[in-house]
């Protein structure tokens, strides 16, 4: 459907994966599976780190805070493609493809924030010792996570307002959520330059977060193989790996799908670019962060006792 300006688009199509309705149900299912693991694990970390004074310290404080915005992330799109595909339809109105991008950017901005700060974490807490408490105090802890949020909302309002003060020639959205790069394809002008600043801007910040947390990472593990024993840097290794594992992929991903050029019909490339970081970080972080640490475990088993003794 060609229209002639933003103003008579009152909703966009959804056209992401498949119109075949058996399809449609299945991959309906499998997101929404996806989404309850998702919302379970990360609500499980929340839950433990609150209710257990052993995890008040700065490193569950911004797990926790990981797992907030986990869910928050992933109910941004999932939540309105499962309801879309179970129905066998496509829409969303154009106020709430506003939303979602508006909401998408905000979490995903702070995503990446958080886990630059618990690499920073790591790395006061294992190169620098003694300095640990001063350095990552309470007051220190909440404004680099309420500096997170406030970078996420920044960047959602430029790119919200970059993407759409444009003006459209059709509302065939070829992605399962409103995703910038195919909103820019279907506008009157393919070269939205205030939106490719942005982006440039949001790259280079995500490459300098990236950079850095390799950086961490790389002095943590070499200050753990002078003072450790072998079974000390197999830890640390084993840690470390799967943290920038997820990172790695979550950034790759997302800067593939922006910085690549935009195809006007849906690909498999696009499609499985977008799952990788939307839906596999939220539904992967609370294993790889939390769920593998012995700590965790060990409590997590106290609850679920507890649970099945009542339950008996």
């Amino acid at each position: 459907m060609d229209m002639k300006n933003h103003t008579a688009v009152t909703e966009f199509l959804l056209l992401g994966f498949s119109m075949d309705p058996g399809m449609q149900n299945l991959l309906g299912v499998l997101f929404l599976m996806a989404y309850l693991a998702a919302l379970i694990g990360n609500g499980l970390i929340i839950f433990l780190i609150t209710c257990h004074p052993r995890f008040h310290t700065p490193m569950y404080f911004f797990l926790k805070n990981l797992s907030f915005t986990d869910i928050c992330y992933i109910s941004v799109t999932v939540p309105k493609f499962v309801v879309n595909s179970l129905m066998h339809r496509s829409s969303i109105s154009f106020l709430g493809c506003v939303l979602q991008v508006f909401s998408f950017v905000v979490f995903i901005s702070a995503e990446l924030a958080i886990l630059t700060v618990m690499s920073y974490d790591r790395y006061v807490a294992i190169c620098c010792p003694l300095h640990y408490e001063v350095i990552m105090n309470g007051e220190a802890c909440g404004q680099m996570v309420g500096a997170s949020y406030i970078s996420g909302v920044v960047s959602a309002e430029m790119h919200t307002a970059a993407t759409f003060f444009i003006t459209f020639r059709s509302n065939k959205i070829h992605q399962f959520f409103c995703d910038i790069p195919q909103i820019i394809l279907i506008s009157d002008s393919k070269l939205n330059i205030g939106e490719i600043g942005i982006i440039a801007l949001f790259f280079s910040a995500s490459l300098a977060c990236f950079v850095f947390m390799v950086y961490s990472y790389v002095h943590i593990f070499s200050v753990v193989r002078r003072t450790s024993s072998l079974e000390g840097r197999n830890k640390a290794l084993s840690t470390c790996i799967p943290h920038l594992v997820v990172v790695t992929l979550f950034i790759l991903t997302a800067s593939l799908d922006y910085l690549k050029p935009a195809s006007n019909l849906g690909s498999v490339l696009n499609l499985t670019l977008s799952v990788f970081y939307t839906v596999l970080p939220p539904t992967l972080n609370p294993i790889i962060y939390s769920l593998r640490n012995k700590e965790m475990k060990a409590a997590l088993g106290n609850v679920l006792g507890m649970v099945v003794f009542k339950s008996n």
